[in-house]
């Protein structure tokens, strides 16, 4: 009796161990079929508070650039406006997405920023809603593109820009510093656009 029931035992405890096994397995297997795999499987939220889905952009060149209202570089969004018009025929958008973390340089209200951007800029790319995009709290689009790209590469500053090739990729961040009419902003959408 006592051999019958160390068998048994024996037996529950392998099944209970692969069982435990293929769950773990399964799980991580599902964990990888769910995971972002390019910048279309993200959806935002828009400034007016309505789905912003990124596959809409499929077979198009993105330019996801985190903004402000109140920062040094905010100038930057007449640039942008001006790569929004010139490209845009050719498959070609600025995301804008307002926050708040470098020093607090946003409007905490998206209506107020909706507002600023066109009536100050004549903006009419699309705005996210105001986002997190460093640290642990970080928007899941911005936590993945971290994951895409060097460190070094993230934003550090407002106005930070992340080119997104027409497969979802990520092909280069760009500075603060890097104006959207810049030689070398120029030389990488237009080359995004012939590939």
């Amino acid at each position: 009796m006592r051999k019958t029931a160390l068998t048994f035992g024996a037996a529950t405890a392998i099944t209970i161990g692969v069982a435990t096994a293929l769950g773990a397995f399964s799980g991580t297997a599902t964990a990888q079929a769910t995971a972002p795999r390019s910048a279309f499987d993200f959806t935002m939220t828009r400034i007016d508070g309505k789905p912003l889905p990124l596959a809409q952009y499929r077979g198009k060149v993105m330019l996801v650039v985190n903004t402000a209202s109140f920062c040094g570089f905010t100038p930057q969004y007449e640039g942008l406006q001006k790569i929004q018009t010139k490209y845009a025929a050719k498959g070609f958008t600025v995301l804008g997405v307002p926050s708040g973390d470098f020093m607090g340089q946003e409007y905490d209200d998206n209506g107020k920023i909706k507002e600023f951007c066109e009536t100050k800029f004549g903006i009419n790319f699309p705005m996210a809603e105001k986002a997190v995009v460093t640290g642990a709290k970080a928007a899941p689009f911005y936590q993945w593109a971290r994951t895409q790209i060097s460190e070094n590469n993230v934003p550090k500053w407002n106005f930070h820009k992340f080119l997104v090739g027409k497969d979802g990729r990520i092909i280069a961040g760009f500075g603060s510093r890097t104006t959207p009419e810049s030689p070398e902003m120029t030389k990488a959408i237009e080359a995004a656009l012939k590939a």
